[in-house]
């Protein structure tokens, strides 16, 4: 048994298994994320301004609105539209700010809850009931701590709607900062863009991002809104997307007038339980979609060793061929991708990056299958 164990060739069957990783994670470069590296958005025949509805869920979120807010109420849009700010139960100066902006801002609608929706956690219950109020029938989400990158936000997003179009997806960056947290930050918000916006150019989209998403008022209550997943904290905008958004109903929209921006968490621990909540609902998607995510985050985890190990226990001269061209591919896709979400910056660090993604899995994965906390903000 022990002769047959030594005599196993193990080298050569690491360096095979390394070369097998490395196909998967050229697969989804060569497949998936080329689209969004090369995405050139189509030109329409007639642009159609349609009345849209903005709703912000706020719960405690008063200095927030005071600097956020009006950048979605001085939108530049000749149709008709509103903002409905939907002030979940809040216990600080969120109700009386909002009546001062409503003294300047005619278009400004808010809804006042006083009361927490027993057996339904997060931002689902405030967010149902700000798209019940909503007078238009495109609803274009965003959140109170987001600023649209430009006064064209709104015209550009429902632009994106077309014949049988009811859901649109948008780009919302973090705030560029000094440090590198917020390279760490921007870098992951632009990694988990690549992959749900490519997949959505592929014909699967899996989610969307509440910060900047769009989709027809008619389309939610056909599917009995969040019915289903009303008992967890989390999923308003990824569930609800992995549920409805099919290959022909789905677009997506990069201009860089379309970004909402965001401020970033300033402490590592303060993301970490940001990520955290946001994988809890990870486990709920699709079968599809899970076995897909699934296999390039376990090939992502998978390269470093195996090329480590390959490189000690193997000849070089085939080992570092097979890395650089994932390392060619990877760099090219990216720059493209970054140009396309304006996130130039952070190409220079890509690489480093990159190696942080290893120990970025290895610390939430786990997160999927903690029970997350009830809030939402």
């Amino acid at each position: 048994m022990t002769k047959l164990f030594l005599s196993f060739p193990w080298r050569e069957t690491l360096f095979i298994f390394f070369c097998l990783i490395t196909l998967i994670q050229l697969s989804y470069y060569g497949w998936f994320f080329r689209r969004l590296a090369f995405f050139t958005p189509w030109t329409k025949d007639k642009s159609q301004q349609h009345p849209v509805s903005v709703i912000i869920c706020a719960r405690d979120e008063a200095a927030k609105l005071v600097t956020h807010l009006p950048g979605s109420l001085v939108q530049t849009y000749p149709s008709t539209h509103e903002v409905i700010v939907v002030n979940h139960n809040s216990q600080d100066d969120t109700r009386f700010l909002l009546d001062e902006f409503k003294k300047t801002f005619k278009g400004l609608h808010i809804v006042n809850l006083e009361q927490e929706a027993i057996g339904i956690p997060g931002k689902k219950y405030p967010l149902s009931m700000g798209i019940k109020e909503a007078i238009h029938e495109i609803v274009l989400l965003t959140d109170a701590d987001c600023m649209p990158a430009s006064e064209f936000w709104m015209q550009k997003m429902q632009d994106g709607y077309d014949n049988g179009i009811e859901v649109v997806l948008g780009y919302s960056p973090y705030a560029k900062k000094p440090g590198f947290l917020n390279k760490i930050i921007r870098f992951d918000t632009f990694h988990t863009a690549i992959q749900y916006l490519s997949y959505a150019l592929a014909g699967l989209p899996y989610m969307g991002v509440g910060r900047n998403l769009s989709y027809k008022k008619e389309l939610f209550f056909r599917n009995k809104g969040f019915s289903g997943i009303n008992h967890l904290p989390g999923g308003d905008d990824d569930l609800f997307i992995n549920k409805v958004a099919t290959k022909d109903n789905t677009n997506i929209v990069i201009d860089p007038d379309t970004f909402t921006m965001s401020e970033p968490k300033k402490t590592f621990g303060e993301w970490f339980r940001q990520k955290a909540r946001h994988y809890s609902t990870a486990k709920y998607y699709k079968p599809l979609h899970k076995f897909l995510l699934a296999t390039y985050s376990s090939s992502h985890i998978l390269f470093y060793p195996l090329f480590i190990a390959s490189l000690i226990s193997f000849d070089w001269r085939f080992v570092l061929p097979v890395f650089g061209l994932r390392l060619l591919v990877q760099g090219f896709i990216y720059y493209k991708a970054m140009n396309k979400l304006q996130e130039q910056d952070l190409f220079a660090w890509w690489w480093l990056l990159d190696i942080w993604m290893f120990v970025y899995y290895l610390i939430f994965v786990p997160a999927i299958w903690k029970k997350p906390r009830p809030t939402w903000n």
